[in-house]
Formats: structure tokens, sequence, C-alpha cells
């Protein structure tokens, strides 16, 4: 009975405790849910809101290490030269902290060695004073105390005397003790090694490196004044007195030496001075050819500007007519009356460009050149090469653009080398190597054969179309196939047949295949060839009245090539058909045609009346949107034309010998227009859907006559 009861009062008490810790409890009150959820953002009104996109777009930060506070454009004085200079160069580290001390890593071979001997030192000085304390120990002991031996006995003296004797015995045992202690090795105390890895960091907030000027003086360098006068009678003076000097060394040398050294030497000598003049030379070139460009630039400043700056404002109120600005006009006196014969741009530097003067007329055949102008320098060519027959044609290698290829008048190939310092060409076909037995009217650079040697195509007047490799020094040659007019014999009396030789003038090779090119003739013939067929042609076009002057495949459409002749037509064909896509009549004899590079629908021709023919199929397919007289007289013919790889400009040749520079309007390099809400499309694909498109039309003209 009595554990029942204690029993029923613990459940009642747990039951109180219960009530009152729930009475006690505090009241949550009707909130408590509110502030347990989760609370929206507050936001501005006005705060920017960014797409997925823009939210995902990574920007890229560049840190340089370029110090803040380095100076620039320091100038300073130079002594030698005697003007202040420019530096360039600014040291653009930042020292922050820097303190000179003698600390030596304890890892290291000097720092273990430094280590044990002061650990050497250190126990040697604590031997020293073990020694020191035990022979201070004996001497005390050794001192007869005061006051002990007055009030004894006989018996005590006695036992004194005694004691006396065993003292020097202990002492030598000690001195022996210490001995033994000095004579053995004293060993290091071995340190463990600390972990490296357990290290706290430190930081501390120190100034900017901060400015400091220093100054010091010194003494300037002395200076002298000098002033002269050069005139005709003191520079011959001074020759005169020049030569006195050279002959007297040479009547010293002829007293010195004897007969056989003195011829020795003297070539020797006379060697030695040529190559010091060539290098003379050379620097002096190289320096004049600088100063010569600065003042060109200063010169022909506006010409400069209007070519990289002047647009013609007008061409926004002409819709299908373009201009010609005027910039440059090259020429020299050494090619005056010499006709521009062929025109040529570099493939790496597109300011530079040669130029090939000759002579059409086969009664006045002279001399030729090559020259190689730039726009940066107008007044004089860059390099200059002459030979004894006309320059007909040329070419310069994609790959190798010092390498240039020309074709003379009396039939042979050469090549020239821009690196080499000579005049004369590295290599050149002669008689026994099979050159040309008429004029070479043009050379085209093709790649390199399967033993990575040079080759280049020439054709000619004797209706040959040669191949040649250069192979080991040498020109080798290969007639890929020769010209026959079919259809055309004429019969001996003794009753053969000759087959009449078609004279080749211009050719030009496919884009894309490799093995294909044209072939235009005296005869107004165009023929399509292969390279790997010799004896046929794989067709024929019956092109012209008259010579074909040009034959070019247009740059981006592979089946689209033009031709001009000088029965004053230009024509635009599909090689697949054998008819004109486009014909145009220019009123003149056409001499050159050439695609722009930026389009596949323009081109320009030029006629020997002293015009320039702009066409544009996409803007007016009928007649040309630009017909300007670009030589100064009427009796001038341009020959050639060429337009430049990269920027806006052409380039004509005429039979004067002068080089014009001409800009193209706005309107003569139109690009297609923008269209709401649509990117323009750029590239070869839309240039010949541009062209397909103008080709369709007249495809369906001709099929429905």
């Amino acid at each position: 009975m009595p554990s029942k009861q204690i029993r029923k009062q613990s459940v009642i008490l747990t039951r109180g405790a219960r009530k009152r810790e729930e009475d006690s409890g505090t009241d949550v009150g009707e909130g408590a849910d509110d502030w347990a959820q989760s609370k929206a953002a507050v936001r501005p009104p006005d705060q920017l809101e960014l797409t997925d996109a823009e939210l995902k777009e990574e920007f890229t930060r560049i840190l340089t290490a370029n110090n803040p506070h380095a100076p620039q454009n320091i100038v300073r004085y130079s002594f030698k030269e005697r003007t202040y200079k420019l530096i360039g160069f600014v040291n653009q580290m930042a020292i922050h902290f820097s303190q000179v001390g003698n600390l030596i890593p304890k890892d290291s071979d000097e720092g273990r060695r430094q280590h044990y001997r002061d650990e050497l030192v250190a126990g040697s000085q604590e031997s020293v004073k073990v020694v020191t304390s035990d022979t201070e120990i004996l001497e005390e002991e050794e001192e007869p105390k005061e006051g002990e031996g007055e009030g004894e006995g006989e018996a005590e003296g006695e036992a004194e005397a005694g004691s006396q004797t065993d003292v020097p015995a202990a002492a030598e045992t000690t001195e022996k003790v210490i001995e033994e202690e000095l004579m053995a090795p004293v060993q290091p105390k071995e340190r463990k090694l600390t972990n490296q890895f357990n290290f706290s960091e430190r930081a501390s907030q120190t100034f900017n490196n901060p400015l400091r000027d220093r100054e010091c003086q010194m003494e300037p360098p002395p200076r002298t004044n000098f002033s002269a006068t050069a005139n005709q009678w003191e520079i011959y003076d001074a020759y005169v007195d020049e030569l006195e000097k050279l002959e007297k060394t040479k009547e010293k040398e002829k007293t010195k030496t004897p007969v056989a050294k003195k011829t020795e030497k003297m070539a020797m000598r006379k060697l030695t001075s040529m190559e010091s003049q060539s290098d003379d030379i050379t620097k002096v070139t190289q320096a004049a050819k600088i100063v010569e460009r600065m003042v060109n630039q200063n010169t022909y400043d506006d010409v400069a500007q209007d070519f990289k700056y002047y647009e013609d404002a007008a061409d926004e109120y002409r819709d299908q007519e373009g201009t010609l600005l005027p910039l440059w006009k090259f020429q020299n006196d050494k090619a005056k009356r010499l006709a521009v014969t062929a025109l040529c741009w570099n493939p790496k530097y597109k300011d530079l460009f040669a130029v090939g003067h000759g002579s059409y007329d086969f009664m006045k055949q002279s001399r030729g050149m090559l020259l190689l102008y730039s726009m940066k320098n107008p007044s004089f060519p860059e390099y200059m090469f002459s030979s004894e027959s006309g320059i007909m044609c040329l070419d310069m290698h994609m790959d190798h653009p010092y390498l240039v290829v020309v074709g003379y008048y009396d039939g042979n190939v050469a090549i020239y080398n821009l690196k080499k310092p000579h005049s004369q060409p590295c290599f050149r076909s002669t008689s026994k190597s099979g050159k040309h037995t008429d004029p070479v009217w043009q050379v085209k650079w093709q790649k390199d054969d399967m033993d990575h040697n040079l080759n280049f195509f020439s054709v000619s007047s004797d209706g040959r179309i040669v191949s040649w490799t250069l192979v080991k020094s040498e020109l080798v040659h290969i007639d890929v196939i020769k010209l026959k007019d079919e259809g055309s014999t004429t019969e001996i009396p003794e009753g053969l047949q000759l087959h009449t030789v078609g004279c080749g003038t211009a050719f030009d090779f496919h884009k894309e295949i490799d093995y294909l090119f044209l072939v235009g003739t005296e005869e107004g013939k165009i023929y399509k060839c292969s390279k790997s067929y010799s004896s046929q042609f794989l067709d024929t076009y019956d092109a012209h009245n008259m010579a074909v002057d040009a034959v070019l495949w247009n740059p981006y459409h592979a089946r689209v090539f033009i031709s001009c002749s000088s029965d004053w037509t230009v024509k635009i064909w599909d090689h697949a058909i054998k008819t004109p896509m486009f014909i145009y009549d220019l009123n003149a004899a056409v001499g050159d045609v050439a695609w722009a590079p930026y389009s596949s629908t323009v081109f320009a021709a030029v006629t020997t009346d002293g015009k320039a023919h702009v066409f544009d199929l996409a803007v007016n397919k009928y007649e040309a949107i630009c017909n300007q007289p670009v030589v100064a007289k009427k009796k001038n013919k341009i020959t050639h034309v060429q337009f430049n790889p990269i920027h806006p400009i052409i380039i004509v040749g005429d039979d004067r010998g002068h080089i014009t520079c001409l800009k193209l309007s706005p309107n003569l390099r139109k690009m297609p227009k923008e269209k709401k809400g649509q990117e323009v499309q750029k590239g070869p694909a839309v240039e010949i859907a541009k062209l397909d498109k103008l080709l369709n039309l007249v495809r369906e003209v001709k099929t429905k006559t």
C-alpha cells in the first residue's frame, strides 16, 4: 500500500510540473508565422532588369603589371649626338621594400657549416668554464683555515701532516680528468628540424612606394663652336690635297717595299678600300632613303590625306555614277619614253608594286627597265634594274615576294632577287636552255613541283607555252602545249601541208582547278587548255576579231572569265558556254582589263584614247558607271591597269612611262545595303550568288530567243 501511494504522488507531481511549464511559457502571438516565412527582397523602382543572356555574359579583366608611378616621356641629353633624345623603354619594376642584410638560409650548406661552428665554440666555452671552476675549488681546499692550527695539540698536528700528504695525489687525478675532457671531441647537440609547413601569416599596412627626387651636379663637357663654308673652290682644294697625300704615300711605299710585294699589297688595299666604300655607301643609302621618305611625306601630305580620308561627297546625289581621284604620279628619267608594259602589286607589301618598261613598237626596240615603287616614296623607285632587251611582262611570287620573274622582247625569261644587291638577274634562260623565239607576252608563277622546286609558266608569239623549273640553280624548260590554228593550213607545191602556229598573247590559270588555264591568241581565239594534255585543247572560243590583249578568271566565280581585245570590245564568258554573256564596246582599242578584288561584279578597263572605264554589273549591266580620262595628253595611250588588293585604288600605266594612282569614289565600290532587322551577309558565297543572279537572267533571255 505505501508503495502505490508514492507512485501516485510522483505522477501527480510530474503532471503539475508540466502544467506550470506550459503556464509560465511566453505567449508567441499571431505574428509568429509571418516571421517564420521568408521575406521578398525589396527593390527600387528604377532598378535595371537584365535578361538571362546578359546575366550569363562573362567579362574578362586584364591585369597589367605596369607601374603607375613609372615616369613617362623621359627625355635625356645625349652628349654624343648633342641633342635631347626620347627614352622609349621605361623600367616598370616597383620595389616596395629592400633591406641589405647578411642572413644565410638555414637549409643551405653554408648555413649548416656556420651552425656547426657555433656549436663547437659553445661546447669549448662550457668545457673551459668547468675546468676553471674545478681549479678554484681545489685552491680553496688547499688554503689552511685560520685559527685551527693554534689551539690544537700535537696529535692534531700529526693528523694534519698526514692529510697534507694526501692532497697532491688528489690534485694529480683531477688534472688528468680535465686533460681527458679537453682532448675528447665535443659532439654537437642534434636539433630537431622545425616543420616548414607549420607557419602563421602576418600582415601589415605599409605606405605606397613614395617618389623621391635625387639630384646631382656635374661639370658639363666642354663645348666648341665650329663654322666653315663649303664652296666649289674649297671642295676642289680639298680634293687636290687628298690626291697629293695619296701620291706621297705611294712614293713612300715604292721606296720601302719590293716590286712583288708591292703589287700584292696594292691589290689588297684596293679590295679593302672597295669594301669600306661599299659599306659606307650602303649605310649612307639607308639613311638617305629614310630622309627622302620623310621629305616626301611632308611634300605629299595633302595627297596622303586624300588617299586615307577623302570621299567624294557628290556621290550621294549620283546613283549610278562615280569618279576617279588622281593621287600620286610615278615617273623616272631613266625610263623616259619607255612604255609601261607590265604592272604587278607585291603580295606581301601592299604599298609596293613593280613596273616593267619596254616598247610595243617592233621598229623602235631599245633597252628595258624593271622598277619597283612604293607609295611611301613616289619621287624615286625603291629598286631599279636595267636590261638590254625590253621587259614585256612580269610577276611576283606569292610565298617569296622578293622573287620577280620577267619576260623579255627577245624571248628570254629571267628571275630577279630583290634581296641581292647586284643589278643582274639571278637566273636567266639562254638559247641552249630553250628560250622563246618571239617576245614573251606573259609569265605566271605556279605552285612548286613535287620536289619543292620553284615553277612558272610563260607564253610567247612562237606558239609555245613553256613550264620553267628552277633545279639546282638552273632553269629547266618543258613545253606544255603548242598552239595550232585549227582549220588553217597552207599547201606547198611539193604536196605537203603546213599548219599555221597560233601566236599566244595572254593566259591565266584557274584559281581552284589547278590544271585548267586559258590562252588568248593574236588571231582573236581563246583556248581552254589543260596541263595534262599537250596535243589538244579542251575547248575553243571564237572570242574577238583582233588580238586578245588580256584574259582573266573571276576571283570569286569559278565559271566566269573576262577578255579584252584591240577590236574595242570587252566580253564576259561562262566557260561552259561558247558565246559571251556580256559584250561592251568602248570605242577604242582596249589595252588591259582587271577584276576588282572586293566584288565579283566590278572590273576596270583602259583604252588607247587615254580613258579608264569602271563597270559594276550589279548597278548597271549596259554601260560603265565611270568613264574618265586619266592622262594629261590625248596622244598618250593607257596600256595597263591593276587594282590594289586592299586599298580602294588603281594604278594605270601609259606609253610614256608614267604610272598614275587613282582612288575609287564610294559609288564605284558599293557594298550591299543594310536592311532593317537583317545582318549584311559578306563573303565569297554572297559574291558568287550576286553574279549568278545576273548570269541566270542572261541565260533565260538566250534560251527564249
